[in-house]
């Protein structure tokens, strides 16, 4: 089996699954719930419909520190070896707080949908066989993401837009105290095809990138992103945003100097 590594501690995984007296540290994680409410039971029951995610069983192991944690394991398929599982788990400290990881698994934390999209958007990446593309592009399974406009889903949907690929739904970890880059924080980016009027920019393979960190709410980081939180469907290019038209400026030079953009018809 895959070890689970955690910041700071790798967890040991004992052979041969839960012991009697583990049930009680085990029956308190899956009282642990989503952001939506859902318990981690109803999360693994409705993924395995959509992902490659076969549910294997539950284990206890104790950590460096001293805590427990509790571990569940999981594979791609039916016949896939225990060397080939994956696992989440569960830090469990002396308070009682339940502590979520590795990083791949946050998405969880969001729902049943975030994870299944995170997980199928790995086996696209991976060339995964099979992988279940009617899932990652159905705006509906976005509506997790909320905007000042509605449910970011929805909002995709009365646009008249299509979503391709890449998806990303991701948990982006900060290592250290030192690091200046993002970290800690959700991120959500997809690619779509608008079919309205606009800029093509948008309109054709526009990027949407929103992110939130722990405890907060969810903030467009691109452009398009920016649109769809501050305008209603239909109205999205109805107004010339400066920033966006320097930022685009500035692109179209680069382009020229590289040679990558014509100057005259």
């Amino acid at each position: 089996m895959r070890s689970l590594i955690f910041v700071g501690f790798v967890v040991v995984l004992s052979i041969g699954g839960a012991r009697a007296d583990d049930n009680g540290i085990i029956d308190k994680v899956k009282t642990w719930r989503a952001q939506d409410g859902e318990t981690v039971e109803q999360i693994i029951a409705k993924t395995s419909r959509v992902a490659h995610f076969v549910p294997r069983g539950w284990d206890v192991a104790k950590t460096e520190g001293g805590d427990e944690s509790v571990v569940f394991s999981w594979a791609k398929h039916k016949g896939d070896k225990a060397d080939d599982e994956y696992t989440f788990g569960w830090d469990v400290a002396k308070d009682g707080k339940l502590t979520l990881g590795p990083p791949y698994a946050k998405p969880m934390e969001l729902g049943w949908q975030a994870l299944a999209l995170s997980l199928i958007a790995s086996e696209v990446t991976d060339e995964e066989a099979g992988a279940n593309l009617r899932f990652l592009h159905d705006p509906a399974n976005f509506n997790f993401v909320t905007t000042p406009q509605g449910k970011l889903g929805d909002l995709l949907r009365i646009g008249r837009c299509a979503i391709g690929d890449p998806v990303g739904v991701d948990y982006l970890p900060k290592l250290d105290e030192k690091q200046t880059e993002k970290g800690n924080l959700w991120r959500v980016q997809i690619s779509v095809d608008c079919n309205i009027p606009g800029p093509r920019y948008f309109t054709h393979d526009g990027i949407i990138i929103f992110e939130m960190r722990e405890g907060q709410e969810w903030e467009p980081q691109s452009f398009f992103a920016k649109r769809i939180a501050s305008y209603s469907p239909g109205s999205w290019f109805d107004r010339a945003e400066p920033k966006e038209q320097e930022a685009l400026d500035v692109a179209r030079k680069v382009w020229r100097q590289r040679g990558l953009l014509r100057t005259s018809p």
